[in-house]
């Protein structure tokens, strides 16, 4: 345990989730299931004896160091690492491995989004230290796999090999290929093939298998950081990163390493996991009444069935004659949009900014 460390990305602004997320105020910070934690106090709460306080570290934009610290009180401040400029997962993971690296050179590292859900967390930390038993023992980059449960066009999607002639214990398979979220048609064949799993964004490495890779696959940022490594860790640290990633080009670590590597395995799981990413999958998510709303607030419905209703508490909100919509306020927006629409916030988001300015967005 002493050897595992968490590395937790929490720098994403999560549009699809407005107006509920917002740039000064983004998802992960927000209690979005109404359970009283907030997403990345939950991510922090699910890894509970995996892996000691003093080794997990969250990287968040600069902007957010101040809120993470409002939500993990007891996370010393030199386990917050800031960025000064979102550059995608690439360079945050880069981050985060040399720094770790050089305080613990037999590091093994899980790597996870700050704003995802997890139903059944016990299943969860049984397949994490899976993981990282796989990842301490060989020389392997592990994502996790999840178990599709329908034809889902918002997720990646992993296909591993069938016949697992890698000679690997513990459930581990080769990934033959990853793909980007796919149309209806294409999600269809690979559910029912079988043979592909949902990408979850979580990975298990040790820390001098992805700093290999980063030299291998991302030669060019594993310079900036090589550079530098001496500098992590000291007071010269901020300077150093402000000056590296003006160097770092925005890559994910999907497109740069774990497509291009030969030894990339997937540990296929089903721990009621959800990316959170649309109000749609709050909708799946949530807990629902008896109408199939998942409501989050202080409403009074009638005649309503099938929507998602996120208001402020201190606001009483009346609904009548509504199906299959979203009704959520925070701040000073208010979006009424239908559930089958939702794809089109983004939109909405990007109009507002032209026509309304930066206070909204």
């Amino acid at each position: 345990m002493e050897n595992t460390y968490l590395v937790v990305m929490a720098g994403g602004i999560g549009s699809r989730f407005w107006p509920f997320s917002r740039t000064h105020h983004p998802k992960q910070f927000h209690d979005v299931l109404g359970v009283g934690r907030s997403m990345l106090q939950l991510t922090v709460d699910r890894f509970h004896g995996i892996c000691p306080p003093q080794n997990v570290f969250v990287v968040t934009n600069r902007d957010y160091t101040d809120l993470v610290q409002q939500h993990l009180p007891d996370l010393p401040a030199d386990q917050i690492l800031g960025e000064p400029i979102g550059r995608n997962t690439a360079p945050c993971i880069a981050y985060a491995s040399y720094r770790i690296m050089k305080r613990d050179p037999k590091a093994t590292i899980v790597v996870t989004p700050a704003d995802h859900a997890v139903m059944h967390e016990e299943e969860f930390r049984r397949v994490i230290r899976q993981a990282v038993d796989a990842a301490r023992a060989h020389e392997v980059l592990i994502t996790l796999g999840i178990q599709p449960s329908r034809p889902d066009t918002g997720y990646g999607y992993i296909q591993f090999m069938d016949d697992d002639t890698s000679g690997l214990a513990g459930g581990l398979k080769k990934v033959k290929t990853f793909t980007e979220k796919p149309n209806l048609e294409l999600a269809k064949m690979f559910v029912s093939s079988g043979d592909f799993l949902w990408n979850s964004g979580l990975f298990v490495w040790r820390a001098d298998v992805i700093v290999n890779a980063f030299h291998q696959y991302l030669s060019d940022i594993a310079e900036v950081f090589d550079e530098g490594a001496q500098q992590l860790g000291t007071d010269q640290e901020i300077d150093f990163i402000s000056r590296a990633y003006t160097r770092c080009r925005n890559i994910s670590i999907d497109y740069g390493v774990m497509e291009k590597a030969d030894n990339v395995y997937v540990l296929p799981a089903d721990f009621g996991w959800s990316d959170l990413g649309t109000w749609d999958s709050l909708h799946r998510m949530g807990h629902h009444d008896a109408d199939d709303n998942v409501v989050d607030g202080d409403a009074l419905l009638y005649d309503t069935r099938e929507c998602v209703i996120k208001t402020p508490l201190e606001r009483l909100v009346v609904v009548q004659g509504l199906e299959g919509y979203i009704v959520a306020e925070y701040d000073n927006v208010l979006l009424i949009c239908k559930r089958t629409e939702e794809q089109r916030v983004k939109e909405f988001v990007a109009d507002v900014k032209a026509k309304k300015g930066a206070g909204y967005n």
